[in-house]
Protein backbone atom coordinates (compact mmCIF):
# COMPACT_ATOMS: atom_id res chain seq x y z
CA UNK A 1 0.00 0.00 0.00
CA UNK A 2 1.50 3.49 -1.01
CA UNK A 3 2.27 6.09 1.24
CA UNK A 4 0.73 8.81 1.94
CA UNK A 5 -0.47 12.01 4.07
CA UNK A 6 -3.85 12.95 4.41
CA UNK A 7 -6.09 15.58 4.90
CA UNK A 8 -7.79 15.44 8.54
CA UNK A 9 -10.64 14.98 7.06
CA UNK A 10 -10.91 10.85 6.97
CA UNK A 11 -13.90 10.20 5.06
CA UNK A 12 -12.00 11.78 1.97
CA UNK A 13 -10.00 8.89 0.87
CA UNK A 14 -10.89 5.13 2.30
CA UNK A 15 -8.31 2.33 2.77
CA UNK A 16 -9.09 -0.75 1.01
CA UNK A 17 -10.86 -3.53 2.80
CA UNK A 18 -8.37 -6.02 4.00
CA UNK A 19 -8.08 -9.31 6.17
CA UNK A 20 -5.01 -7.11 8.31
CA UNK A 21 -5.91 -3.80 7.50
CA UNK A 22 -3.07 -1.09 7.81
CA UNK A 23 -0.66 0.48 9.72
CA UNK A 24 -1.72 4.20 10.19
CA UNK A 25 0.92 6.98 11.89
CA UNK A 26 -0.11 10.52 13.24
CA UNK A 27 2.88 12.40 12.45
CA UNK A 28 3.67 16.02 12.16
CA UNK A 29 7.19 18.30 13.18
CA UNK A 30 8.66 15.06 15.13
CA UNK A 31 9.80 13.37 12.06
CA UNK A 32 10.30 14.30 8.33
CA UNK A 33 7.43 12.30 6.00
CA UNK A 34 10.41 11.40 3.58
CA UNK A 35 12.29 9.89 6.19
CA UNK A 36 9.39 7.88 8.21
CA UNK A 37 8.18 6.64 4.34
CA UNK A 38 11.74 4.70 3.54
CA UNK A 39 10.73 3.04 7.09
CA UNK A 40 7.68 2.18 7.21
CA UNK A 41 4.98 1.31 4.89
CA UNK A 42 2.04 3.02 6.60
CA UNK A 43 -0.16 5.47 5.80
CA UNK A 44 0.76 8.61 7.18
CA UNK A 45 -1.79 11.43 8.90
CA UNK A 46 -1.86 14.70 10.37
CA UNK A 47 -1.09 14.96 14.10
CA UNK A 48 -3.88 13.34 16.00
CA UNK A 49 -6.57 15.58 18.06
CA UNK A 50 -9.72 14.92 19.82
CA UNK A 51 -11.77 12.39 16.99
CA UNK A 52 -9.28 11.95 15.08
CA UNK A 53 -8.56 8.40 16.13
CA UNK A 54 -12.12 7.35 16.20
CA UNK A 55 -12.70 8.81 12.81
CA UNK A 56 -9.22 7.38 11.26
CA UNK A 57 -10.64 3.91 12.39
CA UNK A 58 -13.46 3.75 10.74
CA UNK A 59 -11.99 5.19 7.54
CA UNK A 60 -9.12 2.47 7.05
CA UNK A 61 -10.01 -0.04 9.69
CA UNK A 62 -6.40 -0.76 10.52
CA UNK A 63 -4.37 -3.28 12.32
CA UNK A 64 -2.47 -0.81 13.96
CA UNK A 65 -1.69 3.13 14.99
CA UNK A 66 1.49 4.60 16.08
CA UNK A 67 0.62 7.91 17.73
CA UNK A 68 3.68 10.41 17.02
CA UNK A 69 2.56 13.98 16.77
CA UNK A 70 -0.52 15.28 18.29
CA UNK A 71 -2.85 18.77 18.28
CA UNK A 72 -3.29 20.08 21.15
CA UNK A 73 -3.82 24.31 20.60
CA UNK A 74 -6.64 25.06 17.60
CA UNK A 75 -8.02 21.78 18.39
CA UNK A 76 -8.32 19.46 21.73
CA UNK A 77 -5.71 17.00 22.68
CA UNK A 78 -6.26 13.25 21.51
CA UNK A 79 -8.02 11.47 24.16
CA UNK A 80 -7.46 8.93 26.63
CA UNK A 81 -10.88 7.61 26.19
CA UNK A 82 -10.96 6.87 22.34
CA UNK A 83 -7.44 5.39 22.58
CA UNK A 84 -8.93 2.99 25.24
CA UNK A 85 -11.78 2.77 22.51
CA UNK A 86 -9.38 1.49 19.61
CA UNK A 87 -7.63 -0.65 21.93
CA UNK A 88 -10.81 -2.24 22.75
CA UNK A 89 -12.01 -2.70 19.05
CA UNK A 90 -8.65 -5.10 18.81
CA UNK A 91 -6.58 -2.01 17.17
CA UNK A 92 -2.91 -2.04 18.50
CA UNK A 93 -2.22 1.19 20.04
CA UNK A 94 1.72 2.05 19.65
CA UNK A 95 2.83 5.67 21.64
CA UNK A 96 6.32 7.41 21.18
CA UNK A 97 8.47 10.12 20.81
CA UNK A 98 5.95 13.37 21.46
CA UNK A 99 2.28 13.12 22.37
CA UNK A 100 2.07 9.46 21.74
CA UNK A 101 5.20 8.97 24.66
CA UNK A 102 3.01 10.69 26.98
CA UNK A 103 -0.35 9.24 25.88
CA UNK A 104 1.78 5.56 26.19
CA UNK A 105 2.95 6.57 29.54
CA UNK A 106 0.18 7.38 30.98
CA UNK A 107 -1.73 3.80 29.46
CA UNK A 108 0.23 1.45 29.43
CA UNK A 109 -1.31 -0.41 32.65
CA UNK A 110 -4.43 -0.86 30.16
CA UNK A 111 -2.69 -1.91 27.00
CA UNK A 112 -1.17 0.69 24.99
CA UNK A 113 2.69 0.22 23.87
CA UNK A 114 5.55 2.73 24.58
CA UNK A 115 8.88 3.30 22.39
CA UNK A 116 11.41 5.02 22.67
CA UNK A 117 13.47 7.02 25.23
CA UNK A 118 11.06 9.80 26.11
CA UNK A 119 8.61 7.08 26.75
CA UNK A 120 10.43 5.55 29.73
CA UNK A 121 11.31 9.33 30.85
CA UNK A 122 7.28 9.45 31.21
CA UNK A 123 7.02 6.39 33.33
CA UNK A 124 9.95 7.56 35.42
CA UNK A 125 8.45 10.78 35.82
CA UNK A 126 4.77 9.30 36.72
CA UNK A 127 2.74 12.56 36.65
CA UNK A 128 1.79 11.24 40.61
CA UNK A 129 5.18 11.81 41.49
CA UNK A 130 6.03 15.29 39.62
CA UNK A 131 5.03 17.48 42.33
CA UNK A 132 8.60 15.37 44.07
CA UNK A 133 10.20 16.34 41.22
CA UNK A 134 9.20 19.61 39.85
CA UNK A 135 12.09 21.81 41.60
CA UNK A 136 14.98 19.40 39.58
CA UNK A 137 16.18 21.39 36.13
CA UNK A 138 16.33 17.84 34.74
CA UNK A 139 12.57 16.21 35.38
CA UNK A 140 10.33 16.71 32.81
CA UNK A 141 7.37 18.71 32.18
CA UNK A 142 4.36 16.86 31.88
CA UNK A 143 2.79 19.40 29.18
CA UNK A 144 5.21 20.90 27.13
CA UNK A 145 8.27 19.11 27.77
CA UNK A 146 7.57 17.49 24.22
CA UNK A 147 5.74 20.33 22.69
CA UNK A 148 7.53 22.39 19.67
CA UNK A 149 5.76 25.50 17.80
CA UNK A 150 5.29 24.38 14.02
CA UNK A 151 4.72 25.26 10.45
CA UNK A 152 1.68 25.14 8.61
CA UNK A 153 0.47 21.42 7.05
CA UNK A 154 1.35 23.43 3.57
CA UNK A 155 5.23 23.15 4.86
CA UNK A 156 4.67 20.04 6.48
CA UNK A 157 4.33 20.98 9.68
CA UNK A 158 8.17 22.07 9.63
CA UNK A 159 9.63 22.47 13.47
CA UNK A 160 10.30 26.41 14.28
CA UNK A 161 11.44 25.87 18.11
CA UNK A 162 13.46 23.22 20.01
CA UNK A 163 11.82 20.60 22.36
CA UNK A 164 12.66 20.85 25.81
CA UNK A 165 13.50 16.89 25.87
CA UNK A 166 15.68 17.90 22.75
CA UNK A 167 17.61 20.72 24.50
CA UNK A 168 18.49 18.60 27.89
CA UNK A 169 19.83 15.70 26.12
CA UNK A 170 21.93 18.21 24.35
CA UNK A 171 22.89 19.88 27.23
CA UNK A 172 23.86 16.64 29.01
CA UNK A 173 25.95 15.12 26.21
CA UNK A 174 27.91 18.58 25.93
CA UNK A 175 28.42 18.31 30.01
CA UNK A 176 29.68 14.72 29.48
CA UNK A 177 31.74 15.67 26.69
CA UNK A 178 32.94 18.70 28.71
CA UNK A 179 32.18 21.41 26.52
CA UNK A 180 29.86 22.68 29.41
CA UNK A 181 30.36 22.78 32.81
CA UNK A 182 27.46 20.73 35.40
CA UNK A 183 26.95 24.54 36.46
CA UNK A 184 25.83 25.61 32.95
CA UNK A 185 24.29 22.39 31.94
CA UNK A 186 22.04 22.86 35.30
CA UNK A 187 21.46 27.04 34.32
CA UNK A 188 20.86 26.28 30.60
CA UNK A 189 18.37 23.53 31.47
CA UNK A 190 16.56 25.86 33.70
CA UNK A 191 16.77 28.74 31.17
CA UNK A 192 14.79 26.42 28.45
CA UNK A 193 12.03 25.36 30.94
CA UNK A 194 11.22 28.23 31.27
CA UNK A 195 10.94 29.56 28.33
CA UNK A 196 7.23 29.32 26.74
CA UNK A 197 7.76 26.23 23.98
CA UNK A 198 6.99 28.75 21.13
CA UNK A 199 9.62 30.97 22.01
CA UNK A 200 12.13 27.92 22.76
CA UNK A 201 14.97 27.63 20.67
CA UNK A 202 18.80 26.80 21.36
CA UNK A 203 19.47 30.23 20.31
CA UNK A 204 17.11 32.21 22.91
CA UNK A 205 18.54 29.71 25.07
CA UNK A 206 21.97 30.41 24.55
CA UNK A 207 21.48 34.51 24.03
CA UNK A 208 19.63 34.74 27.16
CA UNK A 209 23.30 34.29 29.16
CA UNK A 210 25.09 36.26 26.63
CA UNK A 211 27.09 33.37 25.01
CA UNK A 212 28.61 34.68 21.72
CA UNK A 213 26.74 33.83 17.85
CA UNK A 214 30.12 31.71 16.66
CA UNK A 215 29.78 29.45 20.03
CA UNK A 216 25.84 29.22 19.21
CA UNK A 217 26.71 27.93 15.69
CA UNK A 218 28.96 25.87 17.07
CA UNK A 219 26.74 23.99 19.96
CA UNK A 220 23.61 23.83 16.64
CA UNK A 221 25.58 21.20 15.40
CA UNK A 222 25.34 18.79 18.22
CA UNK A 223 21.52 19.16 19.10
CA UNK A 224 20.45 15.65 20.32
CA UNK A 225 17.17 15.18 18.05
CA UNK A 226 15.56 12.42 20.63
CA UNK A 227 12.35 12.98 19.29
CA UNK A 228 13.34 12.06 16.01
CA UNK A 229 15.35 8.98 16.99
CA UNK A 230 12.51 7.43 18.88
CA UNK A 231 10.55 8.45 15.71
CA UNK A 232 12.50 6.09 13.95
CA UNK A 233 12.46 3.34 16.42
CA UNK A 234 8.70 3.55 16.62
CA UNK A 235 8.53 2.81 12.99
CA UNK A 236 11.38 0.08 13.08
CA UNK A 237 9.34 -1.86 15.64
CA UNK A 238 5.85 -1.29 14.80
CA UNK A 239 5.51 -4.79 12.35
CA UNK A 240 7.23 -6.88 15.42
CA UNK A 241 4.91 -4.32 18.04
CA UNK A 242 1.82 -5.52 16.10
CA UNK A 243 2.80 -9.56 15.08
CA UNK A 244 3.80 -10.25 19.08
CA UNK A 245 0.93 -8.47 20.37
CA UNK A 246 -2.06 -10.26 22.04
CA UNK A 247 -5.24 -9.30 21.94
CA UNK A 248 -5.86 -5.89 22.90
CA UNK A 249 -6.52 -5.28 26.89
CA UNK A 250 -8.71 -2.43 26.56
CA UNK A 251 -11.77 -3.91 26.18
CA UNK A 252 -12.50 -3.79 29.74
CA UNK A 253 -11.36 -0.59 30.10
CA UNK A 254 -13.36 1.18 27.92
CA UNK A 255 -16.60 2.72 28.87
CA UNK A 256 -18.78 5.81 26.98
CA UNK A 257 -18.87 8.36 29.17
CA UNK A 258 -21.96 10.69 28.70
CA UNK A 259 -18.82 13.64 28.73
CA UNK A 260 -16.90 11.87 26.04
CA UNK A 261 -19.87 11.22 23.81
CA UNK A 262 -21.14 14.88 24.49
CA UNK A 263 -17.44 15.88 23.34
CA UNK A 264 -17.58 14.50 20.13
CA UNK A 265 -20.84 15.84 19.00
CA UNK A 266 -19.14 19.07 19.84
CA UNK A 267 -16.48 18.66 17.67
CA UNK A 268 -19.16 17.87 14.89
CA UNK A 269 -18.41 14.01 15.04
CA UNK A 270 -20.96 11.76 14.96
CA UNK A 271 -21.27 9.74 18.37
CA UNK A 272 -22.44 6.77 17.26
CA UNK A 273 -19.00 5.72 15.34
CA UNK A 274 -18.37 5.00 18.95
CA UNK A 275 -21.11 2.21 18.88
CA UNK A 276 -21.19 0.84 15.35
CA UNK A 277 -17.64 0.43 14.89
CA UNK A 278 -17.70 -3.51 14.98
CA UNK A 279 -20.97 -4.33 13.63
CA UNK A 280 -19.65 -2.68 10.32
CA UNK A 281 -16.72 -4.29 9.48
Amino acid sequence: MPTRILSLWYGEQMADASEEGPILVFLGPTLRLAEAEAVLDAIYLRPAAQGDILLAAHAFRPRAMVLIDGQFEDRPAVRHKEILWAMAQGIVMVGAASMGALRAAELRDFGMKGVGLIYRWYRRWALSSLREVRGSPLALAPDDAVAVHSGPAELGFLPLTDSLVDLQRTFSVLMRSKVITPAERNFLTTMARNLNFRERTLAAVLGAEGWPDGRFQELRQTVVGQKRKDALLALHTAPSLVRSAHAASGGDSWVATNTFMRDLEAGGIDSNLVNTYKLNP
